[in-house]
């Protein structure tokens, strides 16, 4: 749609209807440019094409990947994807990243909670409700902007810049972009599943990702204590997301299959198994297991019957069963290939550590089956990235014999390593993780989960201990104000983006020139004007 033809079919409704005066066509097209995604499912068909487009380009070439971060509240993700738009030009590639987390932590009902699917269910949903409405709100306040402008080159009949402007407006690109909205292990079973992948949906997700967790005792995918399910139990909720997707007419919705088997030594159920080699045979394979007697069989024992011999899976007073130790990685690589054979679009591996090597092998044998499988990482606050990456180098310098006397193992951690050869080639490492990622390890999009999180917590530690302290109001105006100011946050002026100029265009739409409008000369904005 176009500028001219949206005030053509408002014009030509308007006349059509001979009695609504003072409707102006030009308003009226200004206002459907403004807030042209009419529904959250309108949202999600847009973005699912550009999730869609991106993993294709990613196939061809893996350069192309794409990026996330995390948002809690609809205030960070609107300033996000505003800066985004301010210091790249375009919002390509950059998607917004809602974990079951953040929920958790910062916007539950009960207050802060551990990542243990306790908060309110409907919670996740209308976090995302709230990002798109804040996201919509950037478009209408960037594009009520260039109408401004546009009625003043009009006013003072700069033909060259009015034509400039007409064509921004026409090429707009808005601030919805992707959100991958983390549904945990689905708060139930599978019809449990299904209604709240509806509610993530009709707010706005193109992407929803589930994890293999039992629902009732799931944990932090970086805490112990994790329990997993059977596959066939895991699948049932993969069809439910997708019945969901496709009833609601968001055909080529995108489903991430996480599995946190690395992590996880727990089983919650012995799986069905019908015949030797089957899916449920598989995972019942990795049970730790001693052999047993027929005639030794004790109260209450469960057995399983392993190439014609009687097992018993050990069993904990929990009433859960273990794994073999170091079957992890065994484990993911068959949660992965069984996910996207049976309907998952993406993966995602859970790991410990943010290791290039570790991730890529498991990725390169899930391809041995499934090509053109990608994987999505979290790149997660919860690894200590300056530790992790100073081992990483240093155990590769011991590896290719260099000397590495003048460092401690035990202390990497600490700044007297910041300048040193280490300290700079880990940096390095760290800085080209998402591009070495990508190329290496089949990671199409970097899940960044909570980095707002930690942003809001040391910018209000920053600013209450100045301005509490000896710096008084400079702390608010030296560390905050004048940087906005000179760094060009729009933020700066922030009556303009809670929507007061939105407010004063309407009235002007709906009073004419009785219209009381809040930017007058004695604006306090006008003074950041410069």
């Amino acid at each position: 749609m176009t500028y001219q033809s949206e005030i053509a079919k408002a014009d030509t409704l308007i006349g059509g209807q001979g009695h609504w005066d003072g409707i102006a066509p030009e308003s009226v097209a200004r206002m459907r440019l403004q807030n042209r995604f009419q529904s959250g499912l309108d949202i999600a068909r847009y973005t699912a094409k550009i999730m869609r487009a991106d993993m294709a380009a990613y196939d061809a070439d893996p350069a192309k990947y794409t990026q996330s971060l995390g948002c809690w509240h609809g205030f960070i993700g609107q300033q996000k994807m505003i800066s985004i738009k301010k210091h790249f030009g375009t919002t390509k590639g950059r998607y917004l990243y809602l974990s079951g987390w953040m929920v958790a932590a910062l916007r539950s009902e009960f207050g802060p909670l551990p990542d243990q699917s306790m908060h309110e269910k409907t919670s996740v949903p209308a976090l995302i409700e709230e990002l798109y409405t804040f996201l919509r709100q950037a478009d209408a306040r960037e594009l009520g902007g260039l109408f401004r402008d546009l009625d003043k080159a009009r006013e003072t009949g700069n033909q060259v810049e009015e034509q400039r402007l007409i064509h921004a407006i026409d090429n707009y690109q808005t601030h919805v972009v992707p959100i991958i909205a983390d549904i945990d292990a689905g708060f139930g079973n599978a019809e449990a599943t299904y209604l709240l992948a509806k509610k993530f949906i009709e707010a706005g997700a193109c992407c929803i990702q589930i994890e293999n967790q039992v629902s009732d005792e799931k944990q932090c995918g970086h805490q112990d204590g994790k329990v997993t399910v059977p596959h066939e139990d895991f699948l049932a909720k993969i069809r439910a997301v997708r019945y969901a997707f496709l009833e609601l007419g968001i055909d080529d919705g995108v489903i991430v299959a996480r599995t946190d088997s690395l992590g996880a030594g727990l089983t919650k159920q012995i799986a069905f198994t019908r015949q030797a080699g089957d899916i449920g045979d598989l995972y019942n394979g990795f049970l730790d297991c001693d052999p047993v007697d027929a005639g030794a069989i004790g109260h209450g024992d469960v057995l399983i019957s392993r190439d014609g011999q009687l097992m018993k899976p050990k069993r904990l007073p929990s009433n859960l069963y273990q794994f073999r130790a170091g079957t992890g990685e065994d484990r993911c690589v068959l949660d992965c290939i069984t996910a996207l054979q049976n309907g998952a679009d993406l993966l995602w591996i859970e790991t410990e550590k943010p290791h290039i090597g570790q991730i890529g092998g498991m990725v390169s044998r899930i391809r041995e089956v499934i090509p053109n499988a990608k994987l999505v990482y979290n790149n997660s606050p919860s690894f200590n990235w300056t530790l992790n990456f100073r081992q990483q180098v240093f155990d590769a310098w011991v590896e290719a014999g260099k000397d590495v006397s003048a460092y401690d193992r035990a202390r990497l951690m600490s700044a007297d390593y910041d300048a040193t050869d280490l300290g700079v080639e880990a940096d390095e490492r760290i800085r080209t993780f998402q591009k070495d990622a990508a190329r290496e390890a089949g990671i199409f999009h970097h899940l960044i989960t909570l980095p707002t999180y930690h942003t809001a917590a040391l910018s209000t530690d920053n600013l209450a201990r100045g301005y509490f302290g000896d710096a008084g109001m400079l702390a608010y105006v030296e560390g905050v104000q004048r940087r906005e100011i000179r760094e060009g946050l729009a933020c700066v002026k922030h009556q303009n983006m809670a929507g007061s100029d939105i407010g004063d265009d309407h009235k002007e739409y709906f009073a004419g020139e009785a219209a009381l409008k809040a930017g007058g000369t004695h604006n306090t904005m006008n003074q950041f004007a410069a």
